[in-house]
């Protein structure tokens, strides 16, 4: 697993109005947070990793490459921002994740005796519905 730290310095963040709680509030003030990460200006990343990235990702890029978050999900500014950042974090992580590999297995021998019994009754029973004499 790969851990990226982003600089708060490649962030680039607006603030617009919210469309989420708060009442009259939300028409006054910009609370909701628009976070924008360009992905190939970022230095904490190589090259390949770059690359990695945008083919994962290359349907919530922009076509400069930037990647925009926004979140008005609280009230306040500087929760909406650390949304933002979390949910960057949360996308990066699913984005890099690379599953397992599953190790093909042979059934054991009691599991293949299991199931050859449980067919012979299964035979048996649906042998029994038979008409007798047809």
């Amino acid at each position: 697993m790969i851990t990226i730290q982003i600089p708060f310095t490649e962030m680039d963040f607006t603030y617009v109005r919210s469309r989420g709680p708060g009442g009259q509030n939300v028409n006054r003030t910009n609370s909701a947070a628009v976070l924008r990460w360009n992905l190939w200006e970022s230095l904490v990343l190589d090259p390949e990793l770059k690359e990695k990235l945008a083919q994962k990702l290359h349907g919530k890029l922009t076509e400069e490459g930037d990647l925009i978050i926004r979140s008005d999900v609280h009230r306040d500014q500087d929760q909406n921002r650390s949304e933002c950042i979390h949910r960057l974090h949360e996308i990066l992580r699913r984005a890099l994740f690379v599953p397992k590999k599953r190790i093909a297995t042979k059934p054991t021998r009691s599991s293949q005796r299991k199931r050859l019994e449980s067919k012979k009754i299964h035979s048996e029973i649906k042998s029994l519905r038979k008409k007798i004499g047809s």
